[in-house]
């Protein structure tokens, strides 16, 4: 099985993927918090930064594109290509409001005459091989079928599903019987993505479809970030969340946003604690960069790792 950590904005940014690797062994390929380019033909400080030259790292990682425009999506991969990349990944499933009240996300899934247009515009021009990921619609899981006919016009290097639809965000139930229906129909490689919160939980997907040999993981690396590895290692998690700290900070050009952005891991991170929930509450609450160490620190010494 081929393990991939979903790209999650504000989260998996380049100094979390690079620690990431550092501490917890087993990810396959990072997927980067999407790229959206404009009209202006530049890339901002952030993407600058969240963009490095491939060779850079010591990872196998993914730029990945969210546009609705063809000749932006195909100026952004040329810079991929020019940084080293081998793949650009298109982001069809953004469920994000703003998102998709411009059309781009899964936004694009609304019209599959539009976006068949727009794949055709890309693939023939692409200076990459470009991989896909997409939810089953906009409303319904019976939109599916007609856009995995879309789909498989493609040569898509990976389509990566995740079997819900966009007013279902994150919540309700995974729809197993569309996913079913893509395997049986698709014509390009499938990955799943969707609760993925434990090996178990994988292990269990590749019994019931033996054919599918990548998933995609996002929520559950960020609050088990050792989960490929055999679970989460206090001691490793400790040293992990302390340097990215310490980086942060630097990075970021004080405590402020520091704690700010770990206070997101911290979201998925502190139901892995034993009892975490006066804690928790006092490290939502504080915005002192000595009191946030010392609770963090009373978190990791005195609590249990579920």
């Amino acid at each position: 099985m081929r393990y991939y950590f979903a790209p999650m904005e504000g989260l998996t940014d380049s100094i979390y993927r690079r620690l990431h690797h550092k501490y917890f062994p087993g990810v396959d390929r990072y997927y980067m918090p999407f790229l959206s380019p404009t009209i202006h033909r530049t890339l901002t400080h952030k993407e600058d930064r969240e963009l490095p030259m491939a060779d850079s790292v010591d990872f196998a990682a993914v730029p990945q594109i969210l546009t609705k425009v063809s000749e932006d999506f195909l100026w952004a991969a040329r810079v991929c290509r020019d940084r080293g990349y081998e793949e650009v990944n298109l982001n069809v499933g953004c469920p994000s409001g703003t998102v998709v009240s411009k059309g781009k996300g899964s936004g694009m899934l609304r019209d599959a005459s539009a976006l068949d247009r727009f794949l055709e515009e890309i693939f023939q021009a692409s200076p990459l091989p470009i991989s896909v990921k997409t939810r089953l619609g906009l409303e319904s899981p019976e939109e599916f079928p007609a856009l995995l006919e879309v789909f498989n016009r493609y040569p898509i290097q990976e389509l990566t599903i995740h079997p819900r639809v966009r007013k279902q965000f994150y919540d309700g139930s995974v729809h197993m019987e569309v996913f079913d229906f893509a395997v049986k129909n698709s014509k390009n490689p499938l990955c799943y993505n969707g609760d993925i919160l434990c090996l178990a939980d994988s292990e269990a997907l590749h019994r019931k479809y033996p054919q599918i040999d990548a998933v995609m993981i996002g929520r559950g690396l960020i609050a088990d970030p050792g989960m490929l590895s055999g679970g989460t290692d206090v001691t490793a998690l400790e040293g992990f969340m302390n340097e990215l700290m310490a980086v942060y900070e630097v990075e970021f050009g004080g405590s402020r946003n520091a704690i700010f952005r770990l206070k997101e891991n911290w979201g998925f991170l502190h139901d892995r604690f034993e009892g975490c929930d006066k804690l928790w509450k006092r490290l939502r609450k504080t915005t002192d960069a000595d009191e946030f160490k010392a609770i963090s620190a009373e978190i990791f010494h005195t609590l249990p790792l579920r």
